[in-house]
């Protein structure tokens, strides 16, 4: 079992870290005008959004894998609740690298900004929760 959690904090840990820097490049898309600067940062956002979900898919294997020997409490509970939120996170990071692959974007590097801190208060609740179990 302390293998699996190893695995899932190690995934876990690098899933976050694209989750962090992701909205990071959609702030410099959103301010950049040059062409070829834009055209550099959309890659940059394809292959990290890649690379993050495929990092997902072991993380949330591994989480499922350690529910499987019989944690619980309503602390879980909502540390499940709470790791829906990242996967619509994540999700919402794809619908919003399309609307800029499409030239849709309408929002401003302000606004990427504050969504850039989601992630970082979703980990440290989670975080919280694991290791203090409040309830």
């Amino acid at each position: 079992m302390l293998w699996i959690k190893a695995l899932h904090i190690v995934f876990i840990t690098s899933w976050f870290a694209g989750l962090f820097y992701l909205p990071r490049i959609f702030v410099n898309l959103a301010m950049e005008t040059d062409v070829n600067a834009h055209t550099r940062l959309l890659l940059m956002a394809r292959k990290l959004y890649r690379f993050t979900t495929m990092l997902a898919i072991p993380a949330l294997g591994f989480g499922f894998w350690l529910m499987s020997y019989g944690f619980g409490g309503g602390w879980l509970h909502a540390k499940l609740a709470l790791v829906i939120l990242v996967i619509g996170y994540h999700h919402a990071c794809g619908s919003l690298l399309k609307k800029f692959e499409n030239g849709l974007n309408r929002r401003s590097h302000h606004w990427y900004r504050w969504f850039n801190e989601v992630p970082v208060i979703l980990l440290l609740a989670i975080v919280i929760l694991v290791v203090v179990k409040p309830f």
